[in-house]
């Protein structure tokens, strides 16, 4: 059996917390909730200077461990440092994500890990450097249904023509990837097909992954790890629930037809690649100028202003959501200023 690191990838809002749990309660397969570690320490990792030097790696695997401490569902697993700071290879974000995880499935007994970051679809090149065996499971949601869950998550862009640009870029990529590497590489899961015969589907992402199936991933949604998603925010208060198969189509009541007819603007030509009908005819789509996408920047912010405040009620990572992003704004200042050595 293959031991090589799974990836599922796409866009956020598409069910990858719950494909996370899926996974997770696989004997063999540990896939904690994400640090999103390359989302995060890609863009500065040039800041900390040549990682051949022993000092500079150290500082980015230190900065990789405070993350990891404020991360807004805890990891239960201790990191050795040192074991990071000799196992890491290469010696750059990308290895010592894979030595953090390679912990973590030591640490649970299983052989192989997996990432939920659905940002690694930017990474996958790196991925494939580190592991040239590695999986990827493209999760693809109907972009409408997307934008009407990611308008009350506070983990993802609100305005639907936001979200629909996102999905656009990220599935766009994704469907590179599949065409390059193949099939034995990259498993297409349609979020709808998964709702609508879970057992099926998670049957052949296992023969994808060959690995045995076990009827424990089903019962993903008794696991402690379910429980503790849910009580931790309300944007994952689903994940301790069974496959919920009404989960789509959605849109129709979240979303004006001034909304679906955005997003089928922005992402329809996909849509229609991979099976989605569209609503809104071609002929009636719009074409937004200059000052409505202000607008929709503008009202993106009114409506993150009124997640948030939704989040600080009832969610229970709410502050340490809010630290963890400090942190990293705080960390991205300090390589500017003080470059290594300084």
């Amino acid at each position: 059996m293959p031991f090589d690191p799974v990836y599922i990838v796409g866009t956020e809002r598409s069910g990858s917390n719950l494909l996370r749990l899926v996974l997770n309660a696989h004997s063999r397969i540990a896939v904690p909730h994400p640090l999103h570690l390359l989302r995060f320490f890609a863009p500065m990792e040039a800041a900390y200077g040549d990682l051949s030097v022993e000092a500079n790696f150290a500082r980015l695997v230190d900065d990789v461990l405070w993350l990891k401490r404020v991360h807004i569902h805890p990891w239960e697993v201790p990191i050795d440092r040192d074991r990071l700071l000799a196992e890491a290879c290469p010696r750059d974000a990308m290895g010592i994500k894979g030595a953090l995880y390679d912990q973590v499935r030591t640490a649970e007994g299983k052989v192989r890990w997996g990432c939920k970051s659905t940002f690694m679809v930017h990474y996958s090149e790196r991925a494939l450097a580190r592991d040239p065996g590695a999986r990827f499971v493209l999760l693809i949601r109907d972009p409408r249904d997307v934008a009407a869950s990611s308008r009350r998550s506070v983990f993802s862009t609100f305005h639907p023509w936001l979200t629909a640009r996102l999905w656009r870029e990220q599935q766009a990529l994704g469907l590179d990837l599949a065409d390059r590497l193949g099939p034995a590489a990259v498993h297409v899961l349609r979020y709808e097909d998964l709702l609508a015969d879970p057992a099926g589907r998670i049957e052949a992402l296992c023969t994808f992954l060959e690995e045995p199936f076990e009827e424990a991933m089903l019962r993903f949604h008794e696991t402690e790890d379910a429980r503790t998603s849910a009580r931790l925010s309300e944007s994952w208060q689903n994940t301790a629930r069974p496959v919920l198969g009404q989960n789509a189509g959605k849109y129709r009541q979240d979303l004006s037809r001034d909304e679906i007819a955005l997003v089928e603007a922005e992402a329809g030509r996909l849509m229609d690649r991979l099976g989605y009908p569209r609503d809104v005819r071609e002929a009636d789509l719009p074409s937004p100028s200059a000052l409505d996408l202000l607008r929709f920047r503008a009202r993106d912010l009114g409506w993150r202003l009124q997640v948030e405040a939704r989040s600080l009620r009832r969610d229970r990572n709410h502050w340490r959501r809010w630290a963890r992003n400090a942190s990293m704004r705080y960390l991205s200042l300090r390589n500017r200023i003080l470059p290594p050595g300084a």
